[in-house]
């Protein structure tokens, strides 16, 4: 920006600085105010109580959960991943807070971190889940020893492997160009923005890439035992959930791409959120109403009675 010196009917101007703007008369240079993704800001604060909101959701699911836990619909699709998944939700909730605040070194690295693991450990469970069905169903008959083993061992492998990968990606992203701060003075006129740039682009899109392969995993192996006996199948939810998840990432690479500023953080935390909240309404929500609303269905002889 140019302003006019001493007189506003002068020829000669000099340059603001990089961190001043000039006033509406141009006669004069003003100081820019430093601004960032604050919990003050409206934006901030409706992003953080959304994630409140849905972190004691998730808090409630998992209480209901455990206080039933030796109800049918429970116990039929294997417990133990149920609890890890809910966990695996709920930290992805509160992963979004580290986005929300001033930016600072450790913020930056927790942030993409923390954001790749949790969401992988939640896709990774989906998986385990999907493969548990085929074995249940596909593999042996039920009732088999073996089958107990195997299934078993499903989560006790797919999970750390998945986490694995995503930890090695992670770490070669630290090693090589890991976030660190940046400030953004030209988005907007009047403020320079304190953001976290995401260091390696190459890694940041590996580690979406990997995160996607696991939906798409997750999507076309529920989506093959879909149409198994509902009462123990929870595979059509599986595969919603793994499509507004899909749909949400899809969508949010073109969306972050064309904005800029704390627009950028805002966009990135929205999708966190709604593909978090995808996963636990599609996938828990149906066996919430049945628990609580509809107890009959939720029984030993609904069971045996639907499978006969």
């Amino acid at each position: 920006m140019l302003i006019h010196f001493l007189h506003t009917d002068q020829q000669e101007c000099i340059p603001c600085l990089s961190q001043e703007y000039p006033n509406p008369e141009r006669n004069q240079c003003l100081p820019k105010t430093v601004t960032f993704l604050s919990i003050e800001d409206p934006l901030g604060m409706a992003l953080a109580c959304t994630a409140l909101s849905f972190s004691v959701s998730t808090i409630a699911v998992l209480g209901i959960f455990l206080k039933h836990q030796e109800s049918a619909i429970v116990k039929a699709n294997n417990r133990t991943l149920s609890y890890i998944l809910l966990i695996s939700i709920l930290l992805c909730f509160l992963c979004s807070f580290l986005f929300i605040g001033r930016p600072n070194t450790t913020s930056c690295i927790l942030q993409q971190i923390t954001f790749a693991l949790v969401f992988t450990l939640a896709i990774s469970t989906i998986l385990a889940k999907t493969i548990t069905v085929i074995l249940a169903f596909k593999v042996m008959k039920p009732g088999k020893t073996m089958r107990r083993l195997f299934v078993a061992g499903v989560y006790n492998a797919v999970i750390p492997i998945c986490v694995l990968i995503q930890l090695i990606l992670s770490g070669v992203w630290l090693g090589t160009s890991p976030p660190y701060i940046d400030i953004d003075e030209h988005s907007e006129h009047a403020y320079i923005i304190i953001l976290c740039s995401k260091g390696s682009v190459t890694a940041f899109y590996s580690v979406l890439a990997y995160l996607g392969s696991l939906a798409l995993g997750s999507f076309t192996v529920a989506f093959l035992v879909r149409n198994l006996p509902d009462t123990f199948n929870e595979a059509k939810f599986l595969t919603f959930s793994m499509l507004v998840f899909c749909s949400v990432w899809v969508t949010f690479i073109p969306v972050y791409q064309s904005t800029k500023g704390k627009a950028m953080v805002a966009v990135e935390v929205y999708s966190i959120l709604v593909s978090s909240a995808g996963l636990l309404g599609c996938i828990f929500f149906p066996k919430c109403y049945i628990i609580l609303l509809r107890p009959d269905k939720n029984s030993l002889r609904c069971i045996k009675n639907k499978k006969s």
